[in-house]
């Protein structure tokens, strides 16, 4: 007989009895309306209005060539009626599995609300005149990291980023920083967007839209 190791033994709550009860609100139909969007918008405002920090944080999960499953967080750094926006290295690791495979999921959770939205669509680099707005709002040492930092590549040690940063300073210190090619922005196109309301005795809502063939959404729900 096998025995395995309890790595969690010596802490004093044990992982398996954490829960709590979700009590704070409700959905249905009515709330959300037909437009996931725009309750997305609505949703993120009361996030907004609640204080809660990293409200733009969300999990952004890949499938590479080999279709093996990547999530990381990324943030949100633009909404509209076409979907969802970040900005990263185009030739990171994520940027190189959404090349693989352009269908990826977003998961956004605010505990304190106890919500969370799950987005599964197509994702495509948004055109460069965008990335090169969202670039210039960006601090001077961001936009200097983003020359600096090979994302996802592996380096010998710290001491290389940082002469990277150090030459690239150098360089841009009498101009104005332009954006690297190898850096912009994604847009996730949703087909799906599913909004999760925390409720008691874990019968949660769960709320579906899905967009058809001719990009018309059906709503729907599911059970928790």
């Amino acid at each position: 007989m096998t025995t395995k190791n309890n790595f969690l033994s010596p802490h004093s709550v044990n992982i398996a009895d954490i829960r709590r009860e979700y009590i704070l609100e409700e959905l249905d139909e009515t709330i959300v309306g037909g437009n996931p969007i725009a309750f997305f918008s609505k949703w993120f405002s009361e996030a907004e209005s609640a204080q809660i920090t990293d409200i733009n944080a969300m999990t952004l999960a890949t499938v590479d060539a080999n279709a093996l499953p990547h999530a990381r967080i990324v943030l949100l750094k633009g909404l509209d009626n076409e979907g969802f926006v970040f900005f990263t290295n185009y030739d990171s690791a994520k940027g190189k599995e959404i090349n693989a495979n352009p269908h990826v999921a977003l998961v956004f959770y605010w505990k304190e609300l106890e919500r969370q939205v799950r987005v599964e669509g197509f994702i495509e680099q948004v055109n460069p005149e965008e990335s090169d707005i969202y670039f210039r709002s960006r601090p001077a040492g961001s936009r200097i990291g983003a020359w600096a930092s090979p994302q996802s590549r592996k380096i010998t040690q710290r001491n290389i980023l940082e002469k990277n940063y150090a030459k690239y300073e150098k360089e841009f210190s009498n101009i104005d920083i332009p954006r690297p090619p190898h850096w912009g922005g994604y847009r996730v196109m949703p087909s799906h967007i599913e909004f999760w309301q925390g409720r008691p005795s874990r019968m949660h809502d769960r709320i579906v839209f899905s967009k058809n063939e001719t990009g018309i959404w059906n709503r729907y729900r599911l059970a928790p």
